[in-house]
């Protein structure tokens, strides 16, 4: 007896359920919302996490924050 890949397993669910939605995200999520309703669990739903400020580090380990946050970093830092 073979036990099945769950990858595959999983891949195969996606899509199925990608090809009854017609691969639209929203519709393929509205679903995933009303199964959860449905379901009478309780999910926990998580606020969204902070992005933590880009500050340089310097030698002394004193952060100082850039006078120019909004423009992108140049490609060569990337």
């Amino acid at each position: 007896m073979t036990i099945p890949d769950p990858t595959t397993e999983i891949k195969e669910i996606r899509h199925r359920l990608g090809a009854a939605f017609n691969y639209d995200l929203s519709r393929i999520f509205a679903d995933i919302q009303r199964r959860q309703s449905n379901s009478g669990h309780t999910y926990v739903t998580m606020p969204p996490r902070r992005i933590a400020d880009n500050n340089a580090m310097h030698r002394s380990g004193e952060a100082e924050r850039s006078e120019v946050e909004d423009l992108p970093s140049p490609p060569g830092d990337r």
